[in-house]
Formats: structure tokens, sequence, C-alpha cells
């Protein structure tokens, strides 16, 4: 794995990347930086978002009570009420490996914060 210059070099991140690595794989040859987003470049998505997005909860005790799963992914499978709350949300957000690390140091997800909106 090729880490961008400037990428953080501590403890959250080392155990992090662990995480990523474990959970999806991380590529050998591909250039990692805060903004690689895991679903749409690495191509992270269905159920291992969701195992992903657990462990990360259970690993660092983060609180994901403002985390909302179908903002960066595609349901798992063929649900029609999951598809029925899905409406209106087809458009999937990037999930970089930058907010992961700001969620990590926070201990809480909070989609306005880590996507900059204000």
């Amino acid at each position: 794995m090729i880490l961008a210059p400037n990428f953080p070099d501590d403890h959250a991140m080392h155990l992090l990347m662990q995480l990523l690595h474990e959970e999806l794989g991380l590529p050998e040859r591909k250039t990692l930086s805060l903004t690689t987003s895991i679903n749409f470049d690495l191509g992270c998505d269905g159920s291992d978002a969701r195992h992903l997005m657990e462990a990360l909860e259970e690993q660092f005790a983060i609180d994901l009570v403002d985390y909302d799963a179908y903002r960066y992914f595609q349901p798992e499978g063929f649900d029609v009420f999951l598809k029925r709350r899905a409406k209106g949300r087809g458009d999937k957000a990037p999930l970089t490996i930058g907010m992961l690390y700001q969620a990590v140091k926070l201990q809480r997800w909070d989609t306005k914060a880590l996507e900059g909106i204000s």
C-alpha cells in the first residue's frame, strides 16, 4: 500500500489502516490519501460496509447515532422495505478515510462535521 505525502502517522491511523486492511483488503499499488473514499475508490458496499462500520464502532467505541448507511452505501440484497426507507437516497456521498479517521478521533459520527457541511 502506498500512502500519500502528509498522511497522518499516529497510533489511531495505524489502527484504522489495519482495520481497513483486515475488513476490505487495501490495494497494493494504489496511493491512499485522506480523500480516498472507501465506497467509490475501494468498492466497499453491502455486507462489507456493514461489517466494517460494526468493527469500527466496536474497536474504537464510536457513537454512530448520526450515521446513515444509506447515505454512503447500497443496501444488501433486495428488500422491498429497505427500498421504501431508502427512497430519495439514490445519490451516494463519498465516505473517505479522512472521515473515518476524524470519527475515530472524535469517537462519534457527526455527519455535518465529517462532511464539512455548514
